[in-house]
């Protein structure tokens, strides 16, 4: 189960594509809640970022272009690209909005989840510490998910140590080099010109963003 984005191919004649892997029994979707995963996963999210740099022959090499990556990056990009269709205005109507700020309320969830099970913290109740059994009761008490999606994203996470809280530290910065670029410029800012050029750099460390983006 889950949500997903496959890129172009290197000639574009694959186009990208959204992917709705949904779990066995799960009939019924909540609209609501769907309108931001688009924006995350399609335009100005992973589509958006990927099929940029694919198309970046001029200043990307191949690696670059198709296989260069990392979580933080790529993610953080894509819950920034949430967050800013909210501010412009994408989000207005209140249940789009509910579904974003729901949305934001599960990766704040599975950031405590990921460090209670990978580092072995003891549970909040106090009875232990994390294990998948805890792991499970505690994301069906904290998100707004179908049972079956929710063991997917368990096991997800059980499986991958520390993405989950990429996607969050990858946002915090992508924000924060947004408006220290912005800073920067004062009156010249051109939120345009800096999501451009950030996206023709392809995928690089959160590092390098930084500092190939700010003086």
């Amino acid at each position: 189960g889950g949500i997903y984005y496959t890129g172009p191919t290197d000639d574009f004649s694959r186009p990208g594509r959204m992917w709705w892997s949904v779990p066995e029994g799960v009939t019924e979707f909540d609209t609501w809640r769907e309108l931001t995963t688009v924006y995350h996963e399609g335009v100005p999210g992973h589509h958006l970022q990927i099929a940029q740099a694919v198309h970046n022959r001029a200043e990307l090499n191949s690696w670059r272009r198709l296989l260069a990556g990392t979580s933080g990056h790529a993610e953080g990009w894509a819950l920034y690209a949430e967050r800013l269709m909210q501010q412009l205005g994408y989000l207005d109507d209140p249940a789009d909005r509910l579904g974003m700020l729901d949305g934001q309320r599960m990766r704040a969830a599975r950031v405590v989840l990921d460090i209670g099970v990978h580092l072995g913290k003891p549970r909040l109740d106090g009875t232990g510490v994390w294990d998948a059994e805890y792991a499970l009761e505690f994301m069906r008490s904290n998100v707004n998910m179908s049972d079956q999606f929710v063991q997917f994203e368990v096991n997800r996470y059980l499986g991958w140590p520390g993405q989950a809280p990429s996607y969050k530290v990858g946002q915090r910065i992508w924000e924060q080099v947004r408006d220290a670029y912005q800073a920067e410029r004062g009156a010249d800012f051109d939120i345009k010109e800096f999501h451009k050029r950030a996206l023709d750099m392809g995928g690089v460390g959160l590092d390098t963003l930084r500092t190939a983006l700010l003086r």
